[in-house]
């Protein structure tokens, strides 16, 4: 059999379509029929108990990605941080905070911004804190977690630069 005749008959035209849901009109209806109430109601069952198994695993892994979040942000400022400390000489005093990231606090050799977004807030919408002179290095900058409290365990513990 030639090609042109292999897919002659593979292709139905709309007239032999129509002339075939004629001839068969009760298998027409019967392919249009929609789900019953109970099939649905099954599949509802069956993704609500999906839900409750998968749901709790994966709110552990959110709470521990604003962690790594709060890690990576705090690095990135700390790599801000140095940017202007070579500019300038010297970190941006307490009251100066972070905010001498974005906007010249008078210095005539800031370079800045250092940041181009501005200063972020942490993962649970709070500001960052920063320490100068710092605790545990030459500067500290910290998020007290989701609970926005010293200390804490799990998504409630504080993230340092020192960490």
């Amino acid at each position: 059999m030639c090609k042109k005749c292999f897919r002659r008959r593979l292709v139905m035209t709309k007239a032999e379509l129509t002339n075939r849901e004629e001839r068969e009109p009760g298998k027409r209806l019967r392919n249009k029929r929609g789900f019953s109430l109970m099939e649905l109601m099954i599949v509802m069952v069956i993704l609500g108990l999906l839900a409750s198994l998968v749901g709790p695993a994966m709110f552990k892994k959110l709470g521990t990605a604003k962690q790594k979040t709060a890690k990576t942000q705090i690095g990135m400022l700390m790599t801000s941080l140095d940017a202007y400390r070579l500019d300038i000489g010297h970190y941006p005093s307490q009251q100066e905070g972070l905010d001498a990231l974005v906007v010249n606090p008078g210095e005539d050799k800031w370079d800045g911004p250092y940041l181009k977004k501005g200063v972020p807030l942490d993962p649970w919408d709070n500001e960052y804190h920063y320490q100068y002179p710092g605790e545990h290095g030459e500067v500290d900058i910290y998020s007290l977690g989701a609970d926005n409290r010293e200390g804490g365990e799990k998504e409630n513990a504080d993230v340092g630069s020192w960490e």
